[in-house]
């Protein structure tokens, strides 16, 4: 029988959020490592929210860094949080990695429930 676990994001310190201070790919910030192998996954849920005034177009890098990998979000000025990913799945050791069109001014929040066989 699976069991659930519902963990932080691995690039979150204690929970908190995660600054998007890249503005493009060659720096762009981990938000999450998924489980290693095969035989369990990661559902994750993310959350942008900006601090600035200006929409900005956020984009994460799920599991690769080619374009057609990319989930891309413009996420409003000052519009609190908005749900990026709403328990994509992941495994393998693949990383999710986020940058914005404008640095610093989105935080990412979230959190993953690890299925494990």
């Amino acid at each position: 029988m699976a069991t659930l676990s519902e963990i932080l994001l691995s690039g979150s310190t204690n929970g908190k959020a995660i600054t998007v201070s890249g503005a493009d790919t060659s720096a762009a910030v981990t938000v999450h490592t998924a489980v290693a192998g095969t035989s369990d996954h990661d559902k994750v849920w993310i959350y942008a929210v900006n601090t600035g005034s200006a929409a900005v177009l956020v984009t994460l890098e799920w599991g690769e860094t080619d374009a057609d990998g990319h989930i891309e979000v413009t996420i409003d000025g000052e519009g609190g949080a908005v749900l990026v990913t709403p328990g994509f799945c992941l495994q393998n050791g693949l990383i999710v990695k986020a940058f914005a069109a404008t640095a610093d001014v989105i935080s990412l929040h979230g959190f993953v429930h690890r299925v494990t066989a």
